[in-house]
This record gives C-alpha cells, structure tokens and sequence, in this order.
C-alpha cells in the first residue's frame, strides 16, 4: 500500500521552504528549509539548496513509508515576479530521488488589483 502525502514549497529569493504535510494538511510529517542546507545565508535561495533540500525531504519521507506525493508551490505572488526558481529544481530532484508526483499546482497568489506597479503612469522609458 502506498501512503500519500502533500508537499508544500515556499521560494523567495532569499529562502526555500519545504513541509510535507498529510492529505489533510493538518498533520506535519516534516520540514526542510534552504538554510538547513547549506552554510552561506546568501546561497539558501538558490537552485543549489533547493535540490540539496529536496533530496533531504526525500529521504524524510522514505523514512516514514511515503511513496507518493502532490506538490503545490508557491512563488513570490502579488505584483512581483510569478517565478519560482527553486520549485523546478526541487521538483526535479524529487523525482531523482524516486519520489512518485501525482499532481503539481501552482498556488501562488495573483492579485487581481493589488499595489501599483513600479514605473509610474507611462511605464520604464528606456
């Protein structure tokens, strides 16, 4: 039998953070942050400690009879870049690692008619 469970991946440009959560989403199995993973406070943003993490949390959910696991990540949000850099590279090496995904999301929230936007009335004039 296959136990499943929900990842949720939190990146910044400063930080990644990874829960494992159950299918509920109210018990946490285990959590993995960038700057457990690495020594620089800088490089815990990066792809680097993205994949380092996601090997971790692997082997976590190894540990703990997980086979299968649906991702949601999550990005900047709001008027910022909808980029997630690290959550390409963490779902990569998920599946590196012999993790089963069964389904990806992406909840990042998009405001609908947030802050104004940097540049002023006519734009960046180049």
């Amino acid at each position: 039998m296959s136990r499943k469970a929900i990842l949720h991946i939190f990146t910044t440009h400063n930080n990644v953070l990874m829960t494992a959560t159950d299918q509920t989403g109210a018990e946490t199995i285990c959590k993995v942050s960038g700057g457990m993973v690495t020594k620089g406070g800088s490089d815990s943003g990066g792809q680097f400690a993205s994949t380092r993490a996601a090997e971790r949390m692997a082997e976590m959910l190894a540990e703990k009879e997980f086979t299968q696991v649906i991702v949601k990540y999550r990005g900047a949000g709001g008027n910022r870049s909808h980029s997630a850099p690290g959550a390409t590279s963490a779902i990569r090496a998920l599946t590196r690692a012999g993790v089963s995904i069964t389904r990806i999301e992406d909840v990042t929230p998009v405001a609908t008619d947030g802050t104004k936007s940097k540049g002023g009335r006519r734009g960046r004039r180049v």
